[in-house]
């Protein structure tokens, strides 16, 4: 391909570095708020889209290279649906997998860049597949994730599954937190109450976490005359509630905290009535100071750091496999 005038990079491949501050941003928002809007991704598909036409013209009249059609290809037609199919099973949250399809159109092969004496990403694996050396790059720096938990959790002395997964916080910390509760009445689980839908739940009912912990009897054994519109379960400024505790009624029979009443006008991100009564009980434990929750990292933070891995280093993966020989 033709390098640009500054002669770093072909222009579709500097085209491309602008994948490093949007995601950057979408990390940073994925972070704070757990919400990444659709926008984000839009220009940047476009922007891969325009890279990749121009990566076709620059060839010119030697002909496109059976090697990066069938990169493209894979790219395309493996890396991307492979972010839609881990969102439909739930291995992903929507964002992750916009994040995921967004690489596949803005790298399907390798870039290459001069810089400094070097030229970057160093090491390439035989496949090619750039969005698949992000992808990878991403899967190792989730996996080296547990292990940061579990040194950070050591000094607690508190020998449990959950120390690899997650973080003791403060019960009156709960509602400011994101992440899903990894206890239950019975003990550890990984599919404890979504904090998201126990800020729906809250506001549904019109009241703030401390009503909730000062009188668990009232809310669950009753049912709001007039609940509020739940919201998204985002953190804002206010309360945790968005109306007014209105007075409650007569239980549904057989509908411990209402959570069927709930859960039949209102997702809450796929929470079930069994999960929702379980993280209430959990919350509501006047006996209990602190509870175990995951972090909440999204999966945008470890493909941000694949990206920039892949952009300087290359394919860690391939990398290791080759410094042991395999």
């Amino acid at each position: 391909m033709f390098t640009s005038s500054l002669g770093i990079a072909s222009g579709p491949d500097l085209l491309r570095l602008l994948a490093v501050p949007v995601f950057a941003w979408a990390a940073y928002r994925d972070v704070r708020t757990r919400r990444v809007p659709n926008r984000t991704w839009l220009p940047l598909v476009a922007a891969g889209v325009l890279a990749l036409a121009w990566d076709l013209l620059s060839f010119g009249s030697s002909g496109v290279g059976l090697e990066f059609l069938v990169r493209t290809v894979v790219s395309l037609g493996f890396v991307a649906p492979l972010g839609y199919v881990f969102w439909r099973i739930g291995g992903f949250g929507g964002a992750d997998a916009k994040a995921i399809i967004t690489l596949a159109v803005v790298f399907p092969v390798y870039p290459a860049y001069e810089l400094l004496g070097g030229t970057y990403p160093v090491y390439a694996a035989p496949l090619g597949v750039f969005s698949f050396t992000i992808l990878s790059n991403a899967v190792l720096a989730g996996l080296v994730y547990p292990l940061v938990l579990a040194v950070r959790n050591l000094p607690r002395a508190e020998l449990t599954p959950a120390m690899f997964v997650g973080r003791p916080v403060r019960l009156e910390d709960v509602p400011r937190e994101y992440g899903r509760l990894l206890e239950s009445p019975e003990g550890f689980t990984r599919r404890g109450l979504d904090l998201d839908a126990l800020r729906m739940y809250l506001r549904w009912r019109g009241i703030d976490f401390t009503d909730l912990r000062n009188d668990p009897d009232r809310y669950r054994g009753s049912i709001p005359a007039d609940p509020n519109t739940p919201g998204d379960g985002s953190i804002d400024d206010g309360d945790d509630a968005s109306g007014t505790d209105s007075p409650p009624v007569e239980p549904i029979e057989g509908d411990p905290w209402a959570a069927d009443a709930f859960l039949a006008d209102h997702a809450a991100y796929g929470t079930t009535p069994a999960e929702l009564r379980a993280g209430l009980s959990v919350v509501s434990d006047s006996g209990r100071g602190s509870v175990w929750i995951t972090p909440g990292i999204p999966f945008i933070f470890p493909i941000l750091a694949g990206l920039l891995a892949a952009l300087t280093f290359g394919d860690l993966l391939f990398w290791v496999l080759s410094t042991a020989g395999l």
